[in-house]
């Protein structure tokens, strides 16, 4: 008996401290952010940092607006063309395919989701970049191709793996049981999956909507193949953008002589961090208030 409860506390005490050292991990990073973007924020009002459009470096000017409002319109592009019909996608392979389909296609999705930035990007670069420079052309809005447009839709193939595979695995958890009674009294299978499966999975399907918006925020390489990389503020789908994410793996190591630009750099870091952070607890307070309204996931 006491050889057992003594497994049970190291059990407790292991996973407990593996929690507490990745909690400290991420204070690390804050903290190491913030100590290095320091001397920026001391001698720039954060207000000028945030909201200026102006990005002249040898003049000391560190404009971040543009950037933020690349980063945030390329991931809301990417995740408005990629969670309907990976939502969709993900309900129809759960509740609908055969087996054997759903089985390749699983397979399939998981190669989608091990393939490289660069090679996401190079596809970009020969298919997605002509065919954005072409419809902007027949569309009156003349482009390069190299746009705001073209990064969204490789952000929105790169996110879909992620989230059609938690979220099928999110639906799959769902009792059987729960289906069964809903044919039974008499629902259709399209209505046992949006009334039933859905419903009880909606706290799963929220948290693949974010881990796809994670990964949307913070991808770099393919989006900087095919953006454009200029740092104005994009006014339609088809203007060339620079997102955060770019700015750094563009810059970082290679301007550092210019006083501030290491610091400006990873600031802009700590600005990818927090809009990460106030999205994930948007979607936390979200998911809450569905709760509260009787909608209660699994």
């Amino acid at each position: 008996m006491k050889w057992r409860y003594l497994k049970d506390s190291a059990a407790k005490i292991s996973i407990r401290s593996s929690l507490i050292l990745i909690n400290l991990l991420a204070l690390a990073v804050v903290a190491v952010l913030l100590i290095k973007s320091k001397p920026i924020l001391m001698t720039h009002p954060l207000s000028r940092l945030l909201f200026s459009s102006s990005w002249h470096p040898v003049k000391g000017e560190f404009g971040f607006l543009p950037y933020i409002v690349g980063t945030i319109e390329v991931t809301a592009i990417a995740m408005i063309l990629s969670v309907p019909m990976c939502l969709l996608s993900a309900i129809y392979l759960s509740e609908f395919a055969h087996k054997r389909f759903r089985e390749l296609v699983r397979l399939v999705i998981d190669i989608l989701a091990g393939i490289p930035s660069v090679i996401y990007g190079l596809c970009g670069v020969i298919a997605v970049v002509p065919f954005v420079h072409e419809l902007g052309r027949l569309l009156g809005s003349p482009t390069t191709g190299y746009s705001l447009l073209s990064g969204g839709i490789i952000l929105a193939v790169m996110v879909a793996p992620v989230i059609i595979s938690v979220t099928m695995e999110v639906l799959a958890a769902v009792p059987k049981e729960a289906r069964e009674s809903a044919l039974a009294l008499g629902a259709t299978k399209w209505e046992t999956a949006r009334h039933v499966v859905v419903k009880a999975s909606l706290h799963g399907i929220i948290a693949a909507i974010v881990l796809g918006f994670a990964r949307a925020f913070g991808e770099t390489i393919a989006v900087l193949m095919v953006i454009g990389n200029v740092a104005k503020i994009p006014v339609s789908l088809f203007d060339p953008a620079y997102p955060l994410p770019a700015l750094i793996a563009n810059n970082y190591g290679e301007m550092m002589s210019i006083p501030l630009y290491d610091s400006a750099l990873l600031f802009a870091s700590l600005i990818l961090l927090f809009l990460v952070g106030v999205f994930s607890l948007g979607a936390n307070i979200t998911l809450s208030r569905l709760m509260k309204r009787g909608y209660y996931g699994n």
